[in-house]
């Protein structure tokens, strides 16, 4: 199957069966979505959404968040992988935020890397869920499940997945299509033993095809 006619098969069937895919993050503005991805990083979803409200709650804007030490923040979110430099990044974060942004979330990606704490992986996620910007943030799921199906080839590292993605994928999907592969991979093709009996894609997934020949030989 050629790549192209991949993509296309790919996206009418998350078209069809998962027209609505969003974050699983919880949070109400930019700032907030900002502080739950960079805790998220390496951590579950869930756990972030049960730190995050107390955290919040003491350190509602960037203005409160950059007057803390680390050693505060740290205190509400111990329970969090690498609590220690995720202290450090968001109040660096707030601080950066507050004196060059004046407290408000920019929307390039280009601007977003500056501020500890925030590499593409998450500056794409902010300028594609807050901004609706055709940037694909490409995680340890995205990366599994492009490459199980055959949407990246050879990829080596999380950009050479994105510029794959991107190359294919409408500029208008791109944002939707970066939480079908995240969700998909959460849910279905996980990292061990993939649900692959339950999976819509069979019919163009090149790990599925590739294990029919394997039985067949």
């Amino acid at each position: 199957m050629r790549k192209k006619e991949r993509f296309e098969k790919v996206i009418e069937w998350f078209k069809s069966n998962m027209p609505v895919a969003e974050t699983e993050l919880h949070y109400t503005n930019p700032y907030e979505l900002l502080v739950a991805v960079i805790l998220s990083a390496q951590c579950t979803d869930k756990r972030v959404n049960m730190v995050v409200p107390e955290l919040l709650n003491r350190f509602p804007t960037p203005e409160k968040m950059g007057e803390a030490e680390s050693d505060e923040v740290f205190e509400y979110i111990r329970s969090i992988s690498y609590p220690n430099n995720k202290a450090k990044h968001l109040v660096g974060m707030a601080r950066k935020l507050v004196a060059d942004f004046n407290g408000v979330i920019p929307s390039t990606v280009e601007e977003l890397v500056t501020l500890p704490g925030v590499g593409r992986k998450t500056a794409n996620v902010i300028a594609s869920v807050v901004f609706n910007k055709p940037a694909l943030a490409v995680d340890t799921h995205v990366f599994r499940v492009a490459a199980r199906i055959g949407l990246s080839v050879k990829s080596k590292t999380p950009l050479e997945t994105e510029k794959q993605l991107v190359a294919f994928i409408p500029d208008e999907l791109i944002p939707i299509a970066h939480h079908w592969l995240i969700l998909h991979g959460r849910y279905v093709c996980v990292a061990r033993s993939p649900k692959c009996g339950a999976c819509g894609l069979q019919n163009c997934c090149s790990y599925y095809q590739k294990g029919i020949k394997s039985h067949t030989v």
